[in-house]
């Protein structure tokens, strides 16, 4: 399928350029976090896996290059990105395996059963709304302050989607990593691998990796540190 390239977009490809992904030149673009968290994840035959806030859908675009899930299902409630998701599904020809919907993640108990899901990913807004500087794009403020929705909402809806011992995948920053502990474990996804990222081997972590089981007992593995920059 031939998907033109605007003059306001950016080409990039993966997999030794089996997989080609659109983003806009200006507003939210994905960054390192989304490339950690694909590596992070662990994927099983035949399970069927949503990503909330899926953004150009980055997440299940790499992760379907495993050929491991039955289906995904990216879930972004910006309009611009959305068009940009489903653009990069059929470029790439995955639309039998990728669904990408418009939809605030907050409603999806209206589009889905609970338990519909096997594996749920995220890579959530960052920082509380108030909080900080707010980016003057729309996009990027939205992506990076909970605008839409908060880390406890995010972590609620995960675990209804999720089946009984279903999976959590997130990337946060390390900055709030009592926040999202105290989260799962009030919702019953109990945190069981921990990974903490650092950009420098003199520098505190950045962010923080997490798998968490729906119904689970408590037993965290913590894994060893990654350290982006070795020089």
């Amino acid at each position: 399928m031939d998907i033109p390239i605007s003059h306001d977009e950016t080409l990039d490809t993966f997999y030794n350029g089996r997989l080609k992904i659109i983003q806009k030149k200006k507003g939210y673009r994905f960054s390192v976090d989304a490339l950690l968290i694909s590596e992070f994840v662990h994927l099983r035959k035949g399970e069927r896996v949503i990503d909330l806030g899926t953004g150009c859908g980055i997440l299940p675009l790499l992760l379907s290059q495993s050929g491991k899930a039955k289906t995904f299902v990216g879930v972004e409630i910006q309009e611009e990105l959305v068009e940009c998701a489903r653009k990069n599904v059929r470029l790439n020809h995955l639309e039998s395996l990728i669904t990408i919907l418009q939809k605030d993640f907050r409603e999806l108990k209206s589009l889905f059963p609970s338990g519909s899901f096997d594996v749920v990913i995220s890579n959530p807004p960052y920082w509380k709304n108030r909080t900080g500087r707010l980016n003057p794009s729309i996009e990027k403020a939205i992506a990076r302050h909970e605008l839409k929705g908060t880390l406890e909402d995010l972590i609620s809806i995960s675990s209804y989607l999720l089946k009984h011992k279903g999976r959590l995948y997130l990337i946060f920053t390390a900055q709030r990593i009592v926040d999202l502990l105290v989260a799962l474990r009030k919702e019953n996804v109990e945190p069981k691998r921990l990974q903490l990222v650092y950009p420098h081997p003199k520098e505190g972590a950045k962010f923080v990796l997490v798998e968490a089981i729906k119904s689970s007992g408590i037993e965290l593995k913590m894994l060893p540190p990654l350290i982006l920059d070795l020089s």
